[in-house]
């Protein structure tokens, strides 16, 4: 029986139960005093058990009772041995997960070093062996501690497939506040509309056809700034942050702050199809309706490039993340690869029997999805500019998620496609519009699992599972960024910027040591002394003896020379080389018949 259970977990009374005595103890472990009454109801020396935490045992007076004393000791045992149960079973679970992580990391099975017999190279495999173990172990738990979160996906259950999953049936399962993000946006006046998502995936900027520019915060869902320009709008594109942000319209490229005052008027550039922004460069690159290809730097205003494609009009046009090279899609099926320190495209591939209708490249950088009036969706790898894959299809617009995903929009209809293993994509959603509604631009939002779609009647949205990265690094790309945190960023952005020479299509280049295109010549006295060690080295040989008459001192000395001849040849004819002279002497011209000096080279005078 209790009769009082005061703050400090004291038992006062008599018949205490175990279970009571249990109870007390899981109450507060470290604060337990239980007081006994004596037989009669007279209260005797009442003895004191405290636990000790730090050393996990009971510390009892004389006095105690030899069965509650008992007793008291196998509940606090059983206490520390559920608990080193519970700490060993959470430490193997860990151990476990780590394990799983680090395979990710290792480079294969290790080599079976019992089946070696060289001592040295079993010492230097099983050394090398270690520290590849190391280095995953290492980069496992850098991935769990820094990289808590994992992605979502979409897993089916028994015949069914992830791409019969409707939008209607992710909305019950999800939580509150990824209920909120997709939306449908009716605006049928102004379109049809393009969108695109700021670096950080806060922001969204959207313009219609005929003029409709506004921007949206996506987390407050709270709209920014809306205005009408009155003009064409063609493309929009966000600049180093969302404070700028570049409009093609229809006579020039245009520059507004966030509050819709107009900064620029890019001139220069003329009537512009397409706009993208190189953000380690500060770069805007346009093409125009001439296939005319512009470079600006919006930090300094220089016109860092112009060039003429010579390919026709061209209104397909894409980055790649991984090493700022601008990718064109022609009308007669090449994508050319283009850098602004360089006149001549860098690459130019035959993708498709037709016109090339969308371009997107994966964020590693060795991926490009193109799709063409062919019918016809081709993965490349960028490495050996091979084709992967080809499927059979029709794209007007295509964009890569940060993980991975392909969205392919065309008509009233978007699927996206996942990697399913060695670059082998397959259908993983699908979302279909109203009827009627001409998709113009998909665009996934960054460290979201959504995909924005501008359409002919507006803007939608929709939740695709496992679409962006879950682990954002504050210093690269911040939602919550603060206003001192974004001038600063602005300004070490500035500090870094990279200059235009160091574009090129493999940028692990920079900074290494370009080897030689020819070897350098040795010096006369080089040569000489290289000329006088083979020589001697000639000499120095012994002919094998042979038989009587083949074996004359005559034979031997010229078989000598011989020898010397052979090992001066190659000095000689490389002296011969290096004595030509560098330009052809110009042949005098015979005096022509005047029916054919008029075709003759003129001298100049």
């Amino acid at each position: 029986m209790i009769s009082q259970l005061t703050e400090r977990n004291t038992v006062k009374g008599w018949n205490c139960s175990m279970k009571d005595i249990h109870e007390c103890l899981l109450a507060s472990p470290t604060h337990n005093t239980i007081k006994l009454w004596g037989q009669h109801g007279t209260r005797s020396k009442a003895p004191s058990l405290k636990k000790v935490e730090a050393h996990g045992r009971l510390i009892f007076p004389a006095q105690a009772n030899l069965r509650l004393c008992l007793l008291l000791t196998m509940v606090a045992n059983q206490e520390i041995m559920d608990k080193d149960r519970l700490v060993t079973a959470i430490e193997q679970d860990m151990s476990d997960e780590l394990n799983l992580k680090t395979r990710k990391y290792l480079r294969g099975d290790g080599a079976n070093l019992e089946t070696l017999r060289d001592k040295k190279l079993k010492g230097q495999l099983a050394v090398r062996e270690k520290l590849y173990g190391q280095s995953a172990k290492a980069a496992a738990k850098a991935e769990k501690w820094l990289m808590p979160t994992e992605e979502g996906y979409l897993e089916p259950e028994g015949l069914e497939k992830t791409w019969m999953v409707k939008q209607e049936s992710i909305l019950r399962e999800v939580d509150v506040i990824s209920s909120r993000k997709p939306f449908d946006m009716i605006l049928p006046e102004l379109g049809p509309y393009n969108l695109e998502y700021a670096s950080s995936g806060r922001y969204m900027l959207v313009g219609g056809r005929k003029g409709h520019l506004a921007m949206m915060d996506m987390m407050s869902m709270d709209l920014i700034k809306e205005f009408q320009v009155r003009e064409t709008v063609r493309d929009v594109v966000f600049l180093h942050n969302e404070q700028f942000f570049a409009v093609a319209q229809k006579k020039y490229p245009y520059i507004y702050n966030r509050h819709g005052t107009e900064i620029h008027c890019l001139q220069e550039h003329g009537a512009p199809l397409k706009l993208q922004f190189l953000d380690k460069h500060f770069l805007l690159a346009s093409v125009n309706k001439f296939a005319q290809l512009h470079y600006q730097d919006v930090s300094t205003g220089v016109i860092v490039a112009n060039y003429r494609t010579g390919l026709g009009r061209t209104d397909v046009m894409r980055v790649n993340p991984y090493n700022a090279v601008i990718g064109l899609g022609h009308s007669g099926g090449k994508v050319t690869m283009w850098k602004p320190t360089s006149v001549k495209p860098l690459v130019t591939m035959l993708c498709h029997h037709g016109p090339v209708t969308a371009v997107a490249f994966h964020s590693g950088g060795q991926l490009m999805a193109t799709a063409g009036m062919d019918r016809k969706i081709k993965l490349w790898d960028l490495r050996k500019f091979g084709v992967l894959n080809t499927y059979s299809g029709h794209a007007q617009t295509m964009d890569f998620s940060q993980k991975g995903l392909l969205a392919i929009g065309n008509g009233s209809r978007v699927q996206v496609w996942r990697d399913s293993g060695n670059q082998e994509y397959e259908k993983y959603m699908s979302h279909a519009m109203v009827k009627g509604y001409q998709i113009g631009k998909v665009s996934f939002r960054p460290y979201e699992d959504v995909l924005g779609i501008g359409h002919s009647m507006g803007i939608s949205s929709i939740l695709i599972p496992g679409s962006g990265e879950p682990n954002f690094d504050t210093w690269v790309a911040n939602p919550y960024e603060t206003t001192k945190q974004r001038r600063e960023k602005e300004v070490h952005a500035l500090l870094d910027k990279l200059q235009p020479e160091t574009i090129m299509l493999e940028p692990s280049k920079i900074a290494t040591v370009r080897p030689p295109r020819r070897k350098e010549r040795p010096t006369k006295k080089e040569t000489e002394e290289e000329m006088e060690a083979a020589v001697e080295a000639a000499k120095s040989i012994t002919f094998k003896k042979k038989t009587k008459g083949r074996n004359k001192p005559s034979k031997r000395a010229a078989k000598k020379e011989e020898e010397v001849l052979k090992a001066k040849r190659p000095f000689l004819e490389q002296q011969m080389n290096n004595d030509k002279p560098l330009k052809k002497q110009r042949i005098v011209e015979a005096e022509l018949p005047k029916a054919l000096q008029r075709f003759s080279r003129k001298k100049a005078s």
